[in-house]
């Protein structure tokens, strides 16, 4: 879905009631967790973990939440044991579906998932049937409803920041980078005064399925179900929105 994850597409949609931005917080501190568990506390050196640092603190996230997932991390907080899961499937239409998870118990999470798609018209996939439909990409997403920057210029600055590719939907800018080059081009792009909505390392789907107005409203009821589950971390399609 041009490089964003249907979580992030939920969010913007919706107001966040405190019940929904508890659980959004209770999924960022799991990825702290595992980001500082990989790489370390310090978010100067471990740039996957201060992308997260800057998700929790631009939905507000508050200090002590972030510093107790930290402190699980390094490990001077007791935690549980985090297993990372990428899950492969079909939704309605067959549209192509990654769905990113975070748990502490694999068989838990696997009947959940695979029961929230069965009762949505979908199913698990095979280990790799769905991944090659997808790269690996960063993505930097611009809002210039607000900043009203002129869209050549935008695109242009976006360009001199050395972005692999970008994608307009409606007001909103989709810059594509490679893995590796996201940093850099979300410090070039900050350079130039830019405000980044959000920076992220996706799953972009090669090309885009189109669904009528029912398949796309029963996607969604799927997309929402599986984002209420505590495992899902992420949720990914092909689906042209």
């Amino acid at each position: 879905m041009s490089g964003h994850s249907h979580f992030a597409t939920i969010k913007h949609k919706k107001a966040l009631t405190d019940a929904k931005r508890g659980k959004i917080f209770s999924k960022l501190a799991r990825q702290i967790v595992v980001a500082v568990k990989e790489k370390g506390s310090d978010p100067s050196t471990n740039s996957g973990l201060r992308l997260i640092m800057e998700k929790a603190k631009s939905l507000n996230m508050p200090k002590d939440g972030i510093e107790r997932a930290t402190k699980k991390g390094t490990g001077e907080l007791e935690g549980e044991n985090l297993y990372e899961i990428l899950y492969e499937g079909y939704g309605p239409g067959g549209i192509a579906i990654l769905i990113e998870c975070l748990t502490d118990n694999k068989n838990r999470a696997l009947g959940e998932v695979k029961q929230i798609l069965s009762k949505h018209n979908g199913k698990l996939a095979d280990e790799g049937s769905v991944k090659w439909m997808f790269n690996r990409k960063g993505v930097i997403t611009i809002d210039n409803e607000e900043q009203k920057i002129n869209n050549e210029e935008l695109e242009m600055m976006a360009i001199e920041a050395e972005a692999e590719d970008i994608q307009w939907r409606n007001n909103i800018l989709d810059i594509y980078t490679k893995p590796d080059e996201l940093e850099k081009v979300k410090k070039n792009i900050e350079n130039k005064t830019i405000e980044i909505e959000s920076a992220s390392l996706d799953w972009v789907p090669k090309d885009e399925k189109k669904l009528d107005e029912r398949g796309k409203q029963s996607a969604e009821k799927l997309f929402e179900a599986l984002d209420e589950n505590d495992a899902v971390q992420d949720i990914y399609s092909d689906m042209r929105v």
